[in-house]
């Protein structure tokens, strides 16, 4: 994956280096020129160079003498999916993320991200995974590989996929593996923090130890999901109902092989022939708003069905997101047999 890095250029640059630089991005040909604390100056592309030339530039000459002084930008930490979305089904294809300083933080190409969505995710990966036995004694099941990749690299690459790029991994079982693994997840051009758990803190439990969460809506989700879901679609919902927290919902089917009576004091009053009921279980994916924070106790251990249950009694808005899209919870055997089948059919 390319570094954001390799789109900026320093301010002063000769237009012979930012050629250079074109070559190797090529077909994303596009820099931003930043000065020497990487704050956003302008944009060049290569036909502003072309155009430079026309006019009597050369390639010695300062790039900052033919830029393009008022770049677009997304502005980090903001809710500006309107923008975001406009710029990717616009013509501008990389855009520089900046924060309130106006540094450049970020590079977003549209051909590779389908996103930017203003959110940490915080991946809970410090469970004992004993259901999988023997795989998990010496490996922590994150890591176990489904397809060419870890379990949770498929769930870190899926977020990332949607311009999510402030993560935090909540780790205790072999938690060092997990952490040499991934590392900052510079590679990836993310940011990666990771939150130890001296004594199992439930299924949400660990986020309390989280004080510098860098976006006002958190994303939790566990390690061991395998899902094709459109998590811009998520966050939409998620604000168009003005909720306090979304759970990803699975539907789940009960066929009745018999007739259905409805009674009321004995007496029939209806009936269906042999009906199927659907029911939504919890898909263990949750996106909040940061001040629900405050309803989680500090090292304790704390389940996310704890978290729903105490803001439903302080009538706080919790909504389902229904889901029929791909998604398996890799748990049992069975499953990550499944898993190594799936991945060969469904793109992640």
């Amino acid at each position: 994956m390319r570094i954001y890095k390799d789109h900026l250029i320093l301010s002063g640059s000769k237009v012979k280096e930012a050629l250079f630089k074109f070559n190797e991005l090529s077909p994303d040909a596009i820099l931003f020129v930043v000065d020497q604390d990487d704050k956003l100056i302008g944009a060049l592309t290569d036909g502003d160079v072309r155009r430079g030339l026309l006019k009597g530039f050369s390639i010695d000459s300062d790039v900052n003498d033919i830029i393009q002084k008022n770049p677009r930008y997304i502005k980090k930490g903001e809710n500006n999916l309107e923008k975001i979305i406009e710029y990717r089904e616009g013509d501008f294809r990389v855009v520089p993320v900046v924060n309130e300083d106006n540094q450049v933080v970020n590079v977003i190409n549209f051909r590779k991200t389908r996103s930017y969505l203003p959110i940490d995710a915080v991946i809970m990966a410090g469970g004992r995974g004993q259901r999988l036995q023997p795989l998990t004694d010496t490996m922590p099941k994150p890591l176990l590989k489904v397809g060419e990749k870890a379990i949770m690299e498929h769930n870190l690459d899926r977020l990332a996929l949607f311009g999510i790029d402030d993560f935090w991994v909540s780790v205790k079982y072999l938690g060092e593996q997990i952490e040499n693994h991934f590392g900052t997840g510079k590679e990836k051009n993310i940011k990666i923090e990771y939150v130890w758990e001296n004594e199992p803190l439930g299924t949400i439990g660990a986020i309390s130890q989280i004080k510098n969460f860098e976006h006002d809506y958190i994303l939790v989700t566990n390690s061991d999901l395998l899902t094709n879901i459109d998590y811009e679609q998520f966050f939409l919902e998620f604000i168009k109902q003005d909720a306090d927290l979304a759970v990803l919902t699975i539907p789940y089917q009960v066929s009745i092989p018999y007739a259905v009576l409805e009674t009321t004091k004995g007496l029939v009053k209806s009936f269906k022939e042999k009906p199927t009921y659907t029911y939504y279980s919890n898909g263990g994916i949750y996106l909040m708003r940061k001040e629900m924070l405050r309803y989680i106790p500090t090292d304790t251990f704390f389940n996310a069905t704890d978290l729903m249950e105490e803001l439903i009694k302080n009538e706080l808005k919790v909504i389902s997101f229904p889901f029929s899209g791909y998604w398996l919870d890799v748990g049992k055997h069975e499953d990550f047999e499944k898993a190594h089948i799936d991945v060969k059919n469904i793109k992640f």
